[in-house]
């Protein structure tokens, strides 16, 4: 009994289905979701590759049964029949792409927003006047947007988001906020700096941890500013949402933790955001994912996720080597040297130039 092109069709169709979607829950090529937001970001890339396989396998199938089908006999030389083009057939698969790129565009938005990319308040913080409007002759229209001329009546909001880092001490002595001026919003509907704010739910209320990032060549500086703890490793604990405030003594950087599923540049002059809820306990690691100088690769730090416990076990830890660091400086130090003075005889040995250490300290 010989089966109809439609029953076919159909049994193909169910077959390419239940494949993309058993594919694009167990590719595993992502790594560990250890944030709340990774979780809908992974939604985001399971349901693309749903799309992209179903997709690849349609296409291809086409390719390889018409190539096989339609392929040239022995003995065969005659002319193929003229086809001119078929108009419904052209509309069909015009409209089935252009409605999956939409839909996967509103569902993007939608993680966007729901990791807290969206602000609609970021708006109103530079918002659209006439001066704003003016454009600016004689090529100062990009001058405008990167720099603070020309000089503008609105309060800069990057500069008070720096003046609020540094009143914490460790952070003063990390940024060198007194040589690199905060850059103002670009005209019109400019922002202050990156952002990726806290979720829809928790939007307007203040985060549960804030750490103070820094990053320089090739390092990356975490200062607690509710402790006072300064450390080359970051530690958050599970369940408590962490604000992310960081900003670049150099060159751009990018935070970057693969696992978080999250990225956001540290710009010299501008105060970076990002907040996340970390929920899988474990290490990582934080790569610079900006290229940076000849040692990118190297600009790497440890990320440990911790219960709350093992967090607050390890800010005891921080204090009490903080302190027993400091009696040990005083203890050593009856003269009380400055930084510079005090670290030169062992610096020189280790073949680092004063400026260097100059540079680190402020």
């Amino acid at each position: 009994m010989k089966i109809p092109s439609s029953i076919w069709t159909l049994l193909i169709g169910i077959v390419l289905t239940l494949v993309s979607f058993w594919y694009g829950q167990n590719h595993g090529l992502l790594p560990t979701a250890a944030t709340d937001e990774a979780v809908l970001v992974d939604g985001l890339f399971n349901a693309m590759m749903i799309v992209s396989t179903g997709i690849f396998l349609l296409v291809e199938g086409i390719l390889i049964y018409s190539a096989f089908k339609y392929r040239r006999r022995a003995g065969d030389n005659e002319d193929g029949p003229p086809v001119e083009g078929n108009v419904p057939l052209e509309i069909l698969w015009t409209a089935i792409p252009a409605i999956i790129v939409l839909g996967i565009s509103v569902y993007s938005f939608d993680v966007y927003n729901e990791i807290g990319g969206f602000d609609p308040h970021a708006i109103h913080e530079a918002p659209m006047n006439q001066e704003s409007m003016k454009m600016p002759g004689h090529g100062t229209a990009l001058a405008a947007t990167l720099s603070d001329t020309p000089p503008s009546s609105e309060p800069n909001l990057n500069q008070e988001k720096s003046d609020e880092a540094m009143q914490d001490p460790g952070t003063a002595k990390v940024r060198n906020a007194d040589q690199i001026p905060q850059l103002r919003n670009a005209p019109g509907v400019g922002i202050v700096a990156p952002t990726i704010g806290g979720s829809p739910e928790k939007a307007g209320k203040p985060p549960e941890l804030r750490v103070n990032v820094t990053g320089l060549q090739y390092a990356w500086i975490f200062t607690y500013p509710e402790t006072g703890i300064t450390t080359g490793e970051m530690h958050v604990p599970i369940g408590r949402e962490v604000q992310i405030n960081m900003t670049a003594n150099d060159v751009i950087h990018a935070f970057w933790v693969p696992e978080f599923r999250l990225k956001q540049d540290a710009i010299p002059g501008r105060q970076s955001e990002i907040r996340f809820t970390p929920k899988k306990a474990g290490d990582y690691t934080l790569i610079c994912a900006e290229l940076c100088g000849p040692y990118h690769g190297a600009m790497r730090a440890p990320v440990v996720v911790e219960t709350e416990e093992a967090f607050d076990k390890w800010v005891q830890e921080q204090l009490v080597a903080s302190k027993q660091t400091l009696n040990q400086a005083v203890a050593v130090n009856p003269a009380e040297l400055s930084p510079n003075e005090f670290l030169a005889p062992y610096t020189k040995d280790m073949g680092i130039q004063p400026e260097i250490l100059h540079q680190v300290h402020h």
